[in-house]
């Protein structure tokens, strides 16, 4: 067994952790976490810390025990600092702009498509082709930002679309790059 998982995790400045029944939630001035807690756990909180522990030895509690850890770490880091991914437009004539809480996109279709923000999540837009999506919830800000590049994947032989700023493309050669 890992002695990583004997360790409690400390709770951050400003942060409340609470238990009621399976539920434990954390929060602080920026917003609330819920988490489930899963059969076979069981969590005890302390005045700085946290302690998750597994109450049998079978593979999927296990399992649990780190998956509990790291909503709980997830939570932890994206109350106090948050979470943020960034979308690149790329193409000819695909831009995004401002809309209230959303966003309209022109991206290569007739007509523009229309994205509204989920609650909780903020997009920014840096010049025409940059959105950034923030949050406190990880799990939130991927779904959302999955959504958005899912208007337009990036297509392979040409690189068009809609990606993570940190995503590579891999191409393909066309129909006459065999000739």
């Amino acid at each position: 067994m890992a002695k990583i998982s004997n360790k409690p995790i400390t709770i951050p400045q400003g942060i409340a952790v609470s238990q009621e029944g399976q539920v434990l939630t954390v929060s602080n001035n920026k917003g609330k976490l819920t988490i489930d807690i899963l059969s076979g756990i069981a969590v005890t909180i302390n005045a700085d810390s946290v302690v998750v522990s597994k109450l049998n030895d079978e593979d999927q509690t296990r399992a649990f025990e780190g998956l509990i850890k790291s909503l709980l770490k997830n939570a932890f880091i994206g109350l106090t600092d948050g979470y943020q991914k960034t979308l690149k437009l790329v193409g000819t004539g695909y831009r995004v702009a401002a809309s209230g809480q959303g966003l309209t996109l022109n991206v290569g279709y007739s007509h523009p498509v229309e994205f509204q923000a989920p609650p909780n999540i903020t997009l920014a837009i840096e010049g025409t082709n940059l959105i950034k999506v923030s949050g406190f919830d990880k799990q939130l800000v991927g779904q959302a930002a999955a959504n958005i590049r899912a208007l337009r994947p990036p297509e392979p032989y040409k690189g068009k679309g809609i990606r993570y700023e940190d995503e590579v493309v891999r191409r393909k050669a066309g129909k006459t790059a065999g000739k």
